[in-house]
């Protein structure tokens, strides 16, 4: 990545954005009418930037991601314990960040906002201050991750819902619209609304996810010991070591599970649609 002569012949520059003498911009890059890029920012190649865009703070974007009009990055957070200390954002490749989103820098010296590769940002979604969001994630419109998320790879997040501070998505979930989320949410289900319940284990996600039927098949067990045993998380836990064959996705289930600080979601009813004995 540079700012020489000849890599900036290669950008498409418009004539009214404002970029920072100090920004470094990769080859094949565009910058659009009104954009304003800083002097900290570091933009990989191919990464193209509509109008009205504004890339601030200590913001490193990877290659061939897209901005569109209105999308703010590395903004100061919105937490009063901000006092202008020195954090990061970074964005990985092929990241698209749609109309009006914002990811804000992280509060902490040294702590940084992180977005994977290949992550759809659907428009007015928002990424707070020292959130950890994985790869091929799909936030839909009006999703808002606050302080301190962890995102798992692969996760949907549906339009409109809030998750909480400090919550963490497990991966391959998929978290309905409009829901309020509160409590951790394991690997591979499906949660929705307000407050957000499990409904079932999110087998079309996971079959897309190119995961097999032996493993989507011991997933299923892990998740009627979890939800429709009457055991508790450690108990439950405990039986899935016993019952179940290993393999790196179970082992993932009960890492998570391992982790959880805050609760994990939980399901309205005795037994879900995925719990049920066929």
């Amino acid at each position: 990545m540079a700012t020489d002569s000849k890599v900036l012949k290669m950008c498409k520059i418009h004539e009214t954005a404002i970029v920072a003498p100090g920004a470094q911009i990769g080859a094949n890059v565009q910058i659009g009418p009104y954009s304003v890029i800083g002097e900290h920012v570091k933009i990989g190649d191919g990464t193209i930037i509509h109008p009205h865009v504004v890339l601030t703070g200590r913001t490193v974007v990877g290659k061939n991601c897209e901005f569109f009009q209105g999308a703010s990055i590395g903004e100061a957070p919105q937490d009063l314990k901000y006092k202008g200390e020195d954090t990061v954002t970074i964005l990985g490749d092929g990241v698209v960040v749609r109309e009006c989103a914002t990811v804000h820098r992280a509060v902490g010296e040294g702590n940084e906002t992180r977005i994977g590769n290949n992550v759809l940002m659907m428009a007015y979604t928002h990424v707070a201050h020292n959130c950890i969001v994985g790869n091929n994630v799909i936030m839909s419109n009006c999703a808002t991750l606050a302080g301190h998320v962890i995102v798992e790879d692969r996760a949907v997040i549906g339009g409109l819902t809030a998750v909480h501070q400090f919550t963490k998505i497990g991966r391959n979930c998929m978290c309905g619209g409009m829901s309020r989320i509160s409590q951790d949410v394991p690997p591979f289900v499906i949660v929705a609304g307000n407050p957000a319940h499990v409904s079932g284990l999110n087998s079309v996600g996971i079959s897309r996810a190119g995961i097999s039927l032996d493993v989507r098949k011991e997933l299923k067990k892990a998740y009627k010991i979890l939800y429709n045993s009457g055991l508790s998380l450690p108990d439950a836990i405990d039986a899935m070591e016993q019952e179940l064959d290993s393999c790196e996705e179970v082992e993932h289930f009960m890492r998570f599970l391992r982790s959880v600080e805050r609760g994990i979601c939980r399901t309205t009813t005795r037994y879900s649609r995925e719990g049920r004995e066929e």
